[in-house]
């Protein structure tokens, strides 16, 4: 065994190892940092990827002991750093990963590129890039991410971006790093409830007090409509009753109530794969103006994936006895299940849940005797894709 004595993101770090401890262990087992994800354990695959004095390595061929006295930076670490920064953002925009295991190395690998390479081409990213291996994306969506990085600072330079080049050219190391407990970023979004404004769309008047809790950049926006044969005031009673609201949501399930606010799971199922989110959900209304907000998060107990997002839906009068129900869905999922969530098969299978959901609540109006417990909504992808190709089809022809 030996001590060694090194900085981790920012923290002094001194512990005990024995010679043969890759660095990789060291971090995850010994200082607690499992950002760091060890895949061939070869050093082949670069999902293990960190800095050592500002310099990528590969942690799971890399001695502990050989790092005594060196700067370590995992994934947890990057906080502030104005490529990391940069690159978080364009990873989202351009949908650069998907089960996300290789993504800490792929930064780190990323961020090396941005710093020696200004000047990278396509053919140069993917070159740069061959030591690191990521089964899902085809690394489209990853070479655009950078590009987009690299063609945002020929544009418009950042001095501090500048500042870490010359350090490079020079063969200085800026620890860029701050203390863990301060500038820990997580790559996904921050959880807690998500709030959404109606599109602009000049349908919208929802009251400024439900909708002014400001859109995340994160979202998946989804918009639609159903038409009920009944006077607005019926409507807006039932529509208000959560009870009779979840029992015509297909796969929804109410625990417990108080008042405007909820416990329950909401069930789905898209072919073969499943979800069922537990969580909470807390209703504000507009009674004047038949508006009203419905907030929620929860998570699903086999993936741990994370959903947050709010129903918002507004009354449109046509006529005494016919209403227009308008939905503005905006959600976002963490975890395993995000990369799902912008597709367009997904955001065809929402439109037919609201529509069977406004089937189901005219269906409830005209008969309160139905049963209370709508199955879970079951869909076939198959049959979604030949529905969006038929619809292209004719707007093609219209």
């Amino acid at each position: 065994m030996k001590t060694i004595s090194l900085v981790v993101n920012g923290q002094g770090v001194e512990k005990a190892v024995s010679d043969r401890t890759h660095l990789g262990d060291f971090l995850r087992e010994q200082v607690g940092l499992t950002g760091t994800h060890l895949g061939c354990e070869h050093g082949v695959c670069g999902a293990c990827t960190v800095l050592s004095n500002g310099q990528p390595i590969r942690a799971c061929i890399t001695f502990a002991v050989a790092c005594d006295g060196q700067v370590i930076t995992t994934v947890e670490g990057y906080g502030d750093d104005p490529i990391m920064r940069r690159l978080r953002e364009s990873f989202t925009e351009h949908h650069a990963l998907q089960c996300g295991y290789c993504t800490p190395g792929m930064l780190a690998t990323a961020r090396d590129i941005v710093l020696r390479i200004p000047e990278a081409d396509e053919q140069r990213v993917r070159i740069e890039l061959s030591g690191n291996i990521c089964r899902c994306t085809g690394y489209v969506g990853i070479v655009a991410a950078i590009l987009a990085v690299l063609n945002d600072l020929k544009i418009a330079p950042d001095r501090s971006v500048e500042s870490l080049r010359d350090a490079v050219r020079s063969g200085r190391f800026i620890a860029s790093a701050q203390p863990l407990s301060d500038t820990f970023i997580h790559f996904e979004a921050q959880s807690g409830p998500v709030s959404a404004n109606t599109r602009a769309t000049g349908k919208s008047d929802m009251p400024q007090a439900l909708a002014q809790s400001g859109t995340q950049k994160n979202q998946t926006h989804i918009d639609g409509s159903f038409d009920l044969a009944f006077d607005a005031k019926t409507v807006w009673l039932f529509m208000t009753d959560l009870s009779s609201v979840a029992a015509c949501l297909p796969g929804a399930q109410i625990k417990d109530q108080v008042g405007h606010k909820v416990h329950g799971r909401v069930g789905i199922k898209f072919g073969p794969m499943s979800a069922s989110f537990d969580g909470a959900a807390i209703l504000e209304k507009d009674d004047q103006a038949f508006s009203a907000v419905l907030k929620g998060s929860g998570q699903d107990s086999l993936s741990q994936s994370r959903a947050t997002g709010d129903v918002l839906y507004r009354l449109e009068v046509l006529d005494q006895a016919l209403t227009r129900v308008h939905v503005d869905l905006a959600y976002s999922l963490q975890g395993p299940l995000a990369q799902f969530s912008r597709s367009g098969l997904v955001q065809e299978f929402v439109r037919r849940m609201i529509t069977d959901f406004g089937r189901n609540v005219s269906a409830r109006l005209g008969n309160p005797t139905l049963a209370d417990n709508v199955p879970v909504a079951a869909i076939h992808p198959v049959s979604i894709i030949f529905s969006m190709i038929w619809s292209r089809i004719k707007r093609l022809f219209s």
